[in-house]
């Protein structure tokens, strides 16, 4: 399996997408405004060299199939992962580690020197692989969450 590695672009986005809802943690994880073309364009602006792809060309035609992404950025201090997503049928080859290091890279390029991810405390697979990246689970704080739209939802 030939897996290559690209910088995101707003054309992917329907691929994004349907890899998204190809995983029930992922469909969990979107929301109705951040997510959408817009949304994800207006994130892609202002991270445009952060978030990263792979995928095969199986037949070399330029026709890819999308079987992972991450979405990172920052803040100027701080970086966060704000969605990994590979494909459930690519998932145990490493396609994971390859994306976070090279959003770990493009990050520490752009003088970030710490990054932080939010993972479902009963998503047990992707808390194991962030400990095998790591990343240390912090107890100390809280996270806290405000929507500022009505169309997004608050959380649990």
């Amino acid at each position: 399996m030939d897996i290559k590695i690209r910088l995101v672009n707003i054309e992917d986005y329907d691929g994004i997408f349907e890899l998204w809802n190809s995983t029930e943690q992922s469909r969990r994880a979107m929301n109705p405004v951040d997510d959408t073309r817009e949304g994800i364009a207006k994130y892609l602006k202002r991270n445009p060299n952060t978030c990263f792809l792979a995928y095969i060309d199986n037949d070399g035609d330029g026709d890819n199939k999308i079987v992972g992404v991450i979405l990172t950025g920052h803040d100027g201090r701080r970086g966060i992962v704000h969605h990994l997503c590979v494909h459930p049928d690519y998932r145990r080859h490493g396609i994971a580690h390859i994306l976070v290091q090279n959003a770990e890279d493009a990050l520490q390029e752009e003088g970030i020197t710490k990054i932080f991810g939010l993972v479902f405390k009963d998503n047990d697979p992707a808390n194991a692989f962030w400990e095998e990246q790591g990343y240390t689970l912090r107890t100390n704080l809280n996270y806290r969450n405000k929507s500022l739209n009505k169309d997004v939802p608050q959380g649990e």
